[in-house]
């Protein structure tokens, strides 16, 4: 049964869906947009946003708090330097995700993520 269950959970076990949902995150936070499917936009979009608001404020305290989540110093060195300044007067609402097309095999709709 599936009553009051609300995450996504992409088909796999937790620790699986935590790893690939945090290597998306570097991959969209490195270069700035990514191409994938409908749900993983949205789950990625979610935990970026998240980690942007944190690097609003470029602190200690941010730096580890990123670090223990992303696990990549590149990437938290981006968010802290490039992304978190960048939005510092916006409140929320720093990606957007625009419809392309529908894969070929399995019809899965594809989308693209992106920053604003």
């Amino acid at each position: 049964m599936r009553h009051r269950s609300n995450k996504k959970v992409l088909d796999r076990k937790s620790d699986s869906r935590r790893a690939l949902v945090r290597s998306m995150v570097i991959n969209f936070i490195l270069s700035d947009k990514i191409k994938t499917t409908a749900i993983r936009a949205r789950i990625v979009r979610s935990a970026a946003e998240r980690l942007v608001t944190v690097a609003k404020v470029n602190s200690l305290t941010a730096r580890r708090k990123l670090l223990s989540y992303l696990n990549h110093p590149a990437a938290v060195k981006r968010l802290l330097e490039v992304l978190g300044p960048k939005y510092v007067s916006h409140k929320g609402g720093y990606t957007r995700i625009i419809k392309l097309s529908q894969r070929k095999g399995d019809a899965a709709k594809i989308v693209l993520l992106q920053f604003i």
